[in-house]
């Protein structure tokens, strides 16, 4: 992918808000992020979020006291949902975060100072690459049974960036080779600052996209782990509500559905605003796809 750039006279922001909005397809994904985050968000603000158990309501039907009916608890299900979103879609925002920081800070350098420390970093980064992700959580589920949201984006974070990494480096190789950089490095401005003031911010748009799609795969790490019962069960969490509904057989009762279906579609939902979003931002900063 070539380095993306904002249109001439928009800035990056603009150039965004542009790409969401020029495209139907684009403002539909931004509608359905917001909706999602909205009905996690502020959802729960808005609802009686006490959820009392109760065995005489086990997988109830779907009434009007009971939106999307009862669980294998007697719980109501539509408020699970409500509850459920907040922790995936934090865990996913925190750990996207948390590998395009290393990536970037990390590409950045290898790609602009090459050399040793070029070669140090690609095997830092194969080695990384190497390690079994889904092995590493159930050692850390062995040893963490109460394990944090924040400790599982940490790990979600340091495992997933090589990728990336590679991506920014590649960028960055062909930029250090433009003539404002030249111009930088004659001045003398610093390797600091000809990295993260000159070099950067112009892959701001590539970057913005690398990130909403590591949203994306953090968000289905985190609901996988949790189907697989590498997470503890702790608060409602959609990934937890799935992995219920498969442990207590949801899929054989029709009246379960609800518990099952619910929760998929919400992560759906979620994951086809955020890759609309994230194909018209790329039309919009990729100037080989802007005029198509």
């Amino acid at each position: 992918m070539a380095v993306t750039t904002a249109a001439p006279g928009v800035g990056v922001w603009g150039a965004i808000w542009q790409g969401i909005t020029r495209s139907t397809s684009g403002f539909v994904g931004l509608c359905l992020v917001l909706s999602v985050l909205l009905f996690s968000f502020v959802g729960p603000l808005l609802i009686e979020t006490d959820n009392p158990t109760d065995v005489t309501k086990i997988w109830g039907p779907m009434t009007s006291e009971h939106w999307l009916g009862t669980n294998h608890e007697g719980k109501d299900t539509f408020i699970q949902l409500v509850l459920g979103g907040r922790e995936p879609i934090w865990v996913g925002l925190t750990a996207a975060l948390i590998t395009v920081a290393i990536a970037v800070v990390l590409g950045s350098l290898a790609g602009y100072l090459r050399g040793r420390v070029d070669h140090f970093l690609l095997q830092l980064t194969d080695i990384t690459m190497t390690i079994p992700f889904i092995v590493l959580m159930l050692v850390i589920a062995s040893f963490y049974r109460a394990a944090s949201p924040l400790m599982v984006s940490l790990i979600i974070g340091l495992v997933t960036w090589p990728y990336l990494m590679r991506s920014i480096r590649a960028q960055v190789l062909t930029l250090k080779e433009r003539e404002f950089i030249e111009a930088a490095r004659l001045q003398d401005l610093g390797t600091a600052r000809i990295v993260f003031v000159e070099v950067l911010p112009n892959m701001a748009g590539y970057i913005f996209i690398n990130f909403i799609i590591a949203i994306t795969n953090a968000i289905y790490a985190v609901v996988g782990m949790y189907l697989l019962g590498l997470l503890p069960s702790t608060a409602a969490n959609w990934g937890l509500m799935i992995q219920q509904a498969w442990d207590n057989n949801a899929f054989l009762l029709p009246q379960a559905a609800p518990f099952l279906v619910a929760p998929m579609v919400m992560i759906m939902l979620f994951q086809i605003g955020l890759v609309t979003m994230t194909r018209s931002l790329e039309q919009a900063l990729n100037p080989r796809l802007r005029d198509r």
